[in-house]
Formats: C-alpha cells, structure tokens, sequence
C-alpha cells in the first residue's frame, strides 16, 4: 500500500484526512508539526506528503523545503492543502510543492490528486522536464 505522511496540527482536519486516505486504500502516518513531519519523512519514506501551510516549529513551507534539500526525500510528491493562502501566492510552488489545494477542500478532489501524485511517483521538481504537475490552485 503507498504511504501518505499527513503534516497538520490541527487534530479535528487530521483525522478527517486520515480517515479519507486510509479508506482510500493508503497506509498514512501523521505529523501535528513540520518538524514531526520531517523526521517522520526521512524515517518512513512516504509516497506521498500532504502538508498544511501553518504549523508550529516549522511550516508547511520549512517543510518543503527540508524535504526537497533531503537526498534521499527530495523527489517526494507534495501537496499543500491550506486556508491561509490566496489564489497567485507562487511561495508553495516556488519551494516545490506539486499541487496546492484550498480549505475546504472537495474530499473526492482532495483523493484524486493523492492518487495522481502517488501513481507519478518521486519525480524532479525543477525544470520544463521535471514531471512535477505545479498545479495551483487545483479548482473544486
């Protein structure tokens, strides 16, 4: 089964996503702080990280940017799922985030591009030829 590492510290969203991508069919871990999240990554590997933007002792963003200067995490996907950013803030995909999503987010949107992202695989994050999707925001 792919594994998703979710990032949020907000414990009610956390559950929800957890709930939805274990029905899914994903084997996921949880993180209530990017710092978590990190140590989390390079232990376990995920196919798949789903980051919120704003979380305690390191962001969605510091994450990011962890992740993609980890030899081994670099080409991990990323998804960002926030309510604090507004439509053309460029900052997630910049730092190399795929895919962007907007709380409140459809759950069958929110299962699609995990599932997308899970099937890609690792894959470069810079570069016309990167295979990164960089999509933002991904419309209901």
């Amino acid at each position: 089964m792919p594994g998703v590492l979710i990032a949020e510290d907000d414990e009610d969203i956390a559950l929800i996503l957890t709930r939805l991508l274990k029905r899914a069919g994903y084997t996921v871990q949880h993180a209530p702080d990017g710092q978590r999240a990190f140590e989390l990554a390079v232990a376990g590997r995920p196919d798949v990280v789903l980051t919120d933007l704003g979380m305690p002792r390191m962001d969605g963003l510091e994450l990011t940017r962890a992740i993609r200067e980890h030899p081994e995490l670099r080409d991990t996907p990323i998804v960002m799922l926030s309510g604090h950013l507004h439509p053309g803030d460029n900052g997630p995909v910049r730092t190399g985030v795929c895919v962007v999503l907007l709380k409140p987010c459809p759950n069958d949107k929110l299962r699609e591009v995990v599932n997308d992202l899970a099937e890609l695989g690792a894959h470069g994050h810079s570069g016309a030829d990167s295979g990164c999707p960089a999509r933002w925001p991904v419309s209901a």
